[in-house]
């Protein structure tokens, strides 16, 4: 299948979306488990085995800049969202024809939206 011809706008906000959503799943792999602090609990003890499982180790939550971070990145993904999925080239394709041409975008863009080196 030819790639598709996108509108340069669409193709930069699907790009920013796919960084932006990647930002912030990299951002949330690096915070504590939890937003507020939370003393945590301890696991349970195997009754044969003696192992130690489930449990959680003591979080000090969030900063304020943590949350401020988060939630910048989670309101530019919705609008990103919005943005592409809003865009008016949409409006002359329908049923499987819309959906693969998305999936066509999402797909074409991703390596964009990887930086190198």
């Amino acid at each position: 299948m030819a790639e598709t011809t996108f509108p340069d706008d669409l193709r930069a906000a699907q790009v920013r979306l796919h960084r932006a959503a990647a930002e912030l799943a990299a951002l949330g792999r690096t915070l504590p488990w939890s937003v507020e602090p939370h003393e945590g609990w301890p696991g349970k003890e195997h009754a044969h085995t003696g192992e130690v499982t489930g449990g959680r180790p003591p979080s000090p939550g969030w900063t304020d800049e943590e949350k401020k971070d988060v939630d910048q990145l989670r309101e530019e993904c919705l609008a990103l969202s919005e943005t592409v999925g809003t865009h008016p080239y949409w409006d002359s394709f329908t049923g499987e024809d819309l959906v693969k041409r998305r999936m066509e975008l999402k797909a074409t863009t991703r390596l964009e939206a990887v930086p190198t080196a």
